[in-house]
C-alpha cells in the first residue's frame, strides 16, 4: 500500500533538500501561522508547539495526506535566538555566539488527515563556535546568507560552516531537520492504519 502524500508545511530550501536526500516525493504548501507563543515556554515546548501548529494549519487546507511541520531555534545561555531582523542584528548574534557553546533545537510534527493522527517530537544538538574575527562576521553578513537562518548562520554549504569547531548530536538537526529521527518516525507513522471509531 502506498503511503499517503507527503506535504511540507515550509518554504525552507534546506528542508526541501533534506527530504529529497531521503528520496521522498512531496508537495510544498508553506504555513502562514503566527510563530509567536503566548506565555513562557521551554525550548522543547517552543519548537514542538510551532511545528505542530504549522502542520495542523495545512491539515485544514488539504483533503488527505501527511503534513510535516518543523521549527528550528538556537538557544544561548537559556535565551532563544531566532532569525536576525537586520544586518546589525545578525552581526550582534554572531558576536554573541563567537567562542561559545549553544544549542540547536528542531521540532517536527507529522499530522495525517483526515484521521488527524499526530506525532510530534524534537532533537537537540550542541554546537561550539571558534573565536570569530570581526571582518569574518561582517563579510558573512554582507553576503546575505545569515538573514533567513536561526542563529544567523548556516552549517551547510555555506561560509558559516567554518565558524563551527565541533558539534554533539545530529548534524542535520542544525541544518533544519534531524534526518535519522524524522526518517524513523515517518516510516513508522505511515505504516500505521488510520484509527476508526466504532470498530
Amino acid at each position: 500500500m502506498q503511503p499517503p502524500p507527503l506535504v511540507l508545511a515550509s518554504r525552507s530550501p534546506r528542508r526541501k533538500q533534506l527530504l529529497r536526500q531521503l528520496g521522498l516525493k512531496f508537495d510544498c504548501i508553506p504555513s502562514t501561522v503566527d510563530e509567536i507563543i503566548d506565555g513562557p515556554a521551554t525550548p522543547e515546548e517552543h519548537v514542538t508547539i510551532l511545528a505542530e501548529r504549522k502542520a495542523r494549519d495545512i491539515g485544514f487546507k488539504i483533503p488527505a495526506g501527511v503534513i510535516l511541520g518543523a521549527d528550528t531555534i538556537v538557544v544561548h545561555d537559556g535565551e532563544i535566538i531566532e532569525k536576525p531582523v537586520s544586518e546589525d542584528d545578525a552581526v550582534r548574534i554572531l558576536q554573541r555566539l563567537s567562542d561559545q557553546r549553544h544549542e540547536v533545537f528542531t521540532g517536527y510534527s507529522l499530522v495525517e488527515v483526515p484521521s488527524w493522527r499526530i506525532l510530534t517530537t524534537f532533537e537537540k544538538t550542541e554546537v561550539w563556535f571558534r573565536a570569530l574575527e570581526t571582518d569574518e562576521i561582517v563579510s558573512y553578513v554582507k553576503s546575505g546568507s545569515p538573514m533567513d537562518k536561526a542563529g544567523a548562520y548556516g552549517i551547510q554549504d555555506d561560509f558559516g560552516a567554518v565558524f563551527v569547531r565541533r558539534i554533539a548530536g545530529d548534524y542535520y538537526n542544525v541544518v533544519g531537520l534531524p534526518l535519522c529521527s524524522f526518517y524513523c518516525s515517518y516510516r513508522s507513522f505511515t505504516k500505521q492504519e488510520p484509527k476508526t471509531d466504532g470498530f
